[in-house]
């Protein structure tokens, strides 16, 4: 079982670190309710199951063919973020005390799910990060294949239940928090993931 909770440890920490995912996250909790927060997380988690079932697979190999194209992968990052931030922000623009408050069903969960996932997806630098671990704690040893399954399902479990308390966090402040509050917060949070697209544009040089 150290494989499993290696993997619990490995996709604990490819998920915390605070980024545009996670305030994304909290604020379609925030804004729609944990419904659609949980399916925002559980996109990002399957995003970060996908890209650890690589790593176990062929990580080295698939860390290598993404190499060339990293600088292109980033651009369009960047892009998306533009995109989910400019969007977030019509959407408060748009919104009065009642739409704040629509039922989630009028959005979509599948919908939220594939966004979230895509987005999420635009990261490869992921699987690096995975096969660089799978790689590290294999070092001349045989890894069997149970233990990469074991590995791949704590990374996918531990990534999920973060996603689901940010999710949870959003939904808090979406039952409990004035509907200004509410508003104002996801401008933050929207303005926040421009930054970050901003930032991801700037470490290229442009």
């Amino acid at each position: 079982m150290g494989a499993f909770w290696e993997g619990i440890l490995a996709g604990y920490g490819i998920a915390i670190p605070v980024g545009a995912i996670a305030i994304l996250i909290v604020d379609v909790g925030l804004r729609r309710g944990f419904g659609l927060g949980f399916m925002a997380g559980a996109g990002a988690a399957a995003a970060d199951f996908t890209y650890a079932s690589l790593a176990a697979l062929a990580g080295e190999a698939l860390a290598a063919v993404l190499t060339p194209f990293a600088v292109a992968l980033r651009v369009a990052s960047a892009l998306v973020l533009f995109v989910f931030g400019g969007y977030g922000l019509w959407q408060v623009r748009r919104a009065t005390g009642p739409e704040m408050t629509r039922p989630a069903s009028s959005y979509g969960h599948l919908r939220t799910f594939g966004q979230f996932l895509g987005l999420t997806l635009l990261n490869p630098l992921t699987i690096a990060y995975f096969s660089a671990l799978i790689l590290s704690r294999n070092a001349g040893a045989t890894t069997t294949s149970g233990e990469r399954v074991l590995f791949v399902v704590g990374a996918g479990l531990a990534s999920l239940s973060w996603q689901t308390v940010l999710a949870g966090l959003g939904a808090l402040a979406h039952q409990h928090m004035s509907s200004r509050f509410q508003v104002f917060a996801s401008i933050v949070g929207n303005l926040i993931v421009i930054g970050l697209g901003v930032r991801i544009l700037l470490q290229l040089g442009w």
